[in-house]
């Protein structure tokens, strides 16, 4: 073998085992996030927009190739009422593809068209951010159960870093522990990911679910004395408290139709 077979054999091996390492890492999707402002009124909007995400928007969306992951309604949190919708996409390539879908797909504007032929407003405002999934659970986790179980709660968490990075203190851990210990101690986080447009950056948002509210009330309790959580947040450089600004939460619970229940 001449020195020009060994350099070539040599990138063909280095190249083999770049493509094995990546495929072995789970890609980070892309999460869209948004929330449909609603009020109590003679226009319904709340059903209006039930519907309309139930047969038109969802739909079209996975025609388009996106994942509608859930669609629930506020239970408790502030500025109620409102819906809120969270669609996957692989890659921001996919996003921009659904969206040029979305805008040639005539069933879907028929959709949007009805939504907007009744009397008054079909919603107040529409807010949306995009999250970039975190290494420790790349794609959201959809429960497969859902059809043996009553449906569950889920609690919508945003925590708001006080700097970059503080921000990615917090990355680190949840990434090495805490969203195991949320697992382990069946907490059964959802997703998570870090706010790429959206507002209060930098900020991450995850969201758990539990089977009601007496025992989401359990389930913190536990979490916050468990052995691994401590040791997790002992080092004073990752203290909740010097690496998050401010932490809200809402609780919601899925529609009918949402894949996530």
């Amino acid at each position: 073998m001449d020195r020009r077979q060994m350099i070539t054999g040599a990138a063909a091996m280095s190249a083999l085992l770049t493509s094995k390492v990546q495929a072995s890492v789970p890609t980070r999707s892309f999460l869209e996030i948004k929330t449909w402002y609603l009020h109590n009124s003679h226009e319904a909007q709340a059903k209006r927009i039930s519907d309309y995400l139930e047969t038109g928007l969802f739909p079209a969306l996975t025609r388009a190739g996106a994942k509608p992951i859930a669609a629930f309604s506020n239970l408790i949190g502030a500025d109620g009422p409102y819906l809120v919708t969270i669609t996957q996409y692989p890659s921001l390539v996919a996003l921009q593809d659904t969206l040029t879908k979305l805008a040639a797909d005539e069933t879907h504007e028929k959709a949007s068209q009805q939504l907007s032929s009744g009397a008054g407003m079909p919603f107040v405002t529409v807010e949306s951010s995009l999250l970039h999934s975190l290494a420790i659970l790349p794609e959201p986790a959809i429960p497969t159960d859902a059809a043996s179980r009553p449906p569950r709660i889920f609690e919508l968490r945003t925590y708001q870093s006080q700097s970059m990075s503080a921000l990615n203190k917090k990355v680190g851990m949840f990434n090495n522990g805490e969203i195991a210990t949320f697992q382990r101690l069946g907490m059964r986080p959802i997703f998570i990911g870090e706010s790429i447009i959206g507002p209060r950056q930098p900020n991450i948002t995850y969201m758990l679910s539990f089977d009601n509210l007496d025992g989401r009330e359990k389930l913190w309790q536990q979490f916050g004395s468990d052995p691994e959580w401590k040791r997790l947040s002992a080092p004073p450089e990752l203290k909740d408290a010097e690496i998050v600004a401010n932490i809200s939460n809402t609780i919601l619970r899925p529609l009918p139709f949402s894949p996530v229940k």
